[in-house]
């Protein structure tokens, strides 16, 4: 579970180290709110291209060792972002993190199937908890305390947190299996890897978690430039801050419900409307203290939701599908996320008017909710009639 925790905080950090910093770079870069939107955009449209490639190299080396290098090309380009000259190269360093990453992803639910293969809500939330622990360090401690560290520059603060991520590989390799050989295992090398687009399931899945995710990165995006404008900029540090780190709230409360998690409606129910109030106080509100709170609950309420929809595949996919389907679920769900905040730019470019930037979010906060309680109602491969290996 530590392993799997290790990996989610890799996943995360280097990607959620930039929303601090970007008033910092739109100023010394000198971008538009679009192409805000586009630094934000292309490292999911590198989820999305590159998911498929990871499936394919799970099938080719293993689930394990996949994980690995992505994990450690994800942390050199990262670093690499601190060494731009311009928004293109800032662009072509984001884009390869975005790469790197990308090929983890298909691997972590394989991984929670192979390792806890009865425990899989347990698995997911122990990944996702580090996705989101490694979100809030980032996030969080960027302004108070790395910024500072490192004389304010914010090329040395994408290093430093690229160097944590790498520091994560030989704890990984210490601590996790040695090989893909376990019980619980369900990948074998030259395996299928091409995704199957005309699955239903891969539709509702990676709609599900594009309405999930697009949402999060979004805010975390343009938070800084809309408080800006609205002459709040001294709530930045704290606002997003509450966004990242409301959402660990989210595994310590999930371990005590892990056998509530599965395959159930209540984090979408419940959830999905509380993210669209979110979305009308940050529009709407004027007190300080509600747009914090707004702000902590957009975090929390697509944490849980984010495990709720993570823990699915290994459910309703078959073992020998399960890379594919992942693979399939991460490049619609981030084709979306790529969308998302370009509209997004777009429309506050386009109107003038920093509120509307929301509109889309508001959209994905309606949709996560239906289409999250058709996919808990989807039926298993056993209900479906197919063998589970």
């Amino acid at each position: 579970m530590f392993a799997l925790w290790l990996v989610g905080v890799a996943m995360r950090v280097t990607i959620l180290a930039m929303p601090p910093v970007i008033p910092q770079i739109h100023d010394e870069l000198r971008m538009s709110e679009t192409q805000v939107g586009l630094l934000i955009g292309l490292p999911l449209a590198m989820f999305a291209i590159a998911a498929v490639p990871g499936s394919l190299l799970i099938s080719r080396i293993g689930t394990r060792n996949a994980v690995v290098f992505g994990m450690i090309f994800a942390a050199f380009a990262g670093a690499a972002r601190g060494a731009s000259i311009n928004v293109w190269t800032l662009y072509a360093a984001s884009i390869v993190t975005g790469f790197g990453i990308a090929l983890m992803q298909p691997g972590l639910p394989t991984l929670v199937r192979e390792w806890l293969p009865r425990s899989i809500a347990l698995g997911t939330i122990s990944y996702t908890g580090g996705m989101l622990i490694g979100s809030m360090f980032s996030a969080a401690l960027t302004i108070p305390l790395v910024l500072p560290l490192v004389g304010g520059s914010w090329r040395l603060d994408l290093v430093f947190w690229a160097g944590l991520a790498l520091l994560i590989v030989p704890v990984f390799l210490l601590l996790s299996p040695k090989a893909d050989t376990l019980p619980g295992s369900t990948t074998k090398i030259g395996g299928r890897w091409w995704p199957d687009f005309k699955d239903p399931l891969v539709w509702l899945l990676g709609l599900t978690f594009g309405s999930n995710n697009s949402p999060f990165f979004t805010t975390n995006a343009f938070l800084g430039d809309y408080l800006a404008s609205e002459g709040k900029s001294a709530l930045l540090g704290s606002a997003i801050a509450w966004l990242n780190s409301a959402q660990i709230v989210a595994p310590f409360m999930l371990l005590f419900m892990a056998n509530r998690l599965q395959r159930r409606a209540w984090p979408f129910i419940y959830l999905g409307p509380l993210l669209l109030l979110a979305f009308f106080g940050l529009i709407f509100g004027r007190s300080d203290a509600l747009i914090v709170i707004c702000a902590g609950l957009v975090g929390l309420t697509t944490a849980v939701t984010l495990t709720a929809t993570l823990a699915l595949p290994p459910l309703l996919s078959t073992a020998a599908d399960l890379p594919r389907t992942s693979a399939g679920m991460f490049t619609i769900s981030y084709t979306t996320a790529i969308l998302i905040p370009t509209i997004s730019g777009a429309l506050w470019d386009a109107t003038g008017k920093p509120w509307t930037t929301f509109i889309p979010l508001c959209i994905c906060a309606v949709t996560l909710t239906v289409l999250g309680v058709i996919a808990t109602r989807y039926p298993t491969p056993n209900e479906r009639g197919i063998a589970s290996s």
